[in-house]
């Protein structure tokens, strides 16, 4: 999700000794490898699709038995009030670090990733596009994943953050995003033994085909940050003929989308269009990135918009 500023603290902050006690009573077997194999990173889920030892951001979040196993933690979830999507503890190793990179799957389209630092020090800094901040224990960060960025742990202890995903609501944005009051006024959220808050989790929104108006908006997005690498009349050419696909293929998928609905009907004719989307876009977007991260235009394209047009028949079942 875009935001203003490469970085937000929240205003509030948490009881650190409780969450590093509930951290240190999971077992070795909570703790999994990065989805993408990084060298250094690992992480123990908490709210997973099923509730299982899966990254997907796809199907019913629920808890699962580690977060069960940490109430304080839970609480501090459930006290934003706002619906959770995947949400993970992610361990970095002394001397590991987060490769640069930005986030442009669909998942990231409307979300928000919350960084609640546990265990840290000073030497952990975390970059997003040219700043560089120190997230203390017990605060509350949120960032902008579309920027570039990276995390390193330059310290001799492992960094351990509760991190989690969540489109957030009005009040959740307005806390998050409006002037902070003095430190020393920020909210406070104490263990408290005796709650049992409502942990609010994402279901699986997702229509067998994409609707039309999903796909307006993320085409007109991805057009509104398409440039060239390297100014030049061909790539300019390029960047006008894949501009006009995009238009053209949103008008397409409308009309299908009039015709058949959403519900499955002549899936075959979504795909196809999408396929021949596919292979229409590929000579064209040499050269052709996003303005903000420079990531590749039809990378962007896949990863965003293409994969997740039509579920696959097994996710169906």
């Amino acid at each position: 999700m875009r935001l203003a500023e490469p970085f937000y603290q929240l205003p509030v902050l948490f009881d650190i000794e409780r969450l590093q006690a509930e951290v240190a009573t999971l077992p070795a077997e909570a703790w999994g490898s990065h989805p993408d194999k990084l060298s250094g990173n690992s992480a123990a889920r908490l709210i997973s699709a099923g509730g299982a030892e899966t990254d997907s951001v796809h199907g019913q979040m629920l808890a699962t038995p580690w977060l069960a196993a940490m109430p304080y933690a839970r609480q501090v979830l459930a006290g934003f009030g706002v619906v959770w999507s995947r949400s993970r503890l992610m361990r970095l190793a002394p001397g590991a670090r987060v490769p640069e990179h930005a986030d442009i799957n669909y998942h990231w389209h409307t979300r928000v990733r919350l960084h609640i630092p546990i265990q840290t020090r000073p030497q952990v800094r975390f970059h997003c596009d040219g700043q560089s901040v120190h997230m203390a224990a017990g605060e509350a960060w949120i960032f902008d994943n579309w920027r570039r960025h990276h995390v390193v742990n330059g310290s001799d202890a492992d960094r351990i953050h509760l991190v989690a995903d969540t489109t957030g609501t009005a009040a959740f944005w307005r806390f998050a995003c409006d002037r902070p009051p003095p430190r020393a006024q920020w909210r406070v959220m104490p263990w408290n033994p005796d709650a049992a808050p409502r942990l609010l989790t994402e279901s699986d929104q997702r229509f067998t085909v994409m609707p039309a108006a999903e796909v307006q908006l993320l085409i007109d997005d991805l057009r509104a940050e398409l440039t060239t690498a390297v100014e030049t009349s061909d790539a300019r050419l390029r960047m006008s003929r894949f501009d006009l696909l995009l238009e053209s293929f949103v008008q397409d998928w409308r009309q299908l989308c009039a015709l058949h609905g959403v519900g499955g009907r002549a899936r075959s004719d979504f795909v196809r269009l999408a396929e021949a989307v596919r292979q229409a876009a590929a000579p064209l977007a040499a050269g052709l990135v996003m303005r903000t991260n420079n990531a590749g235009a039809l990378l962007v394209l896949e990863k965003r918009v293409l994969q997740h047009l039509v579920v696959a028949d097994e996710a169906r079942a």
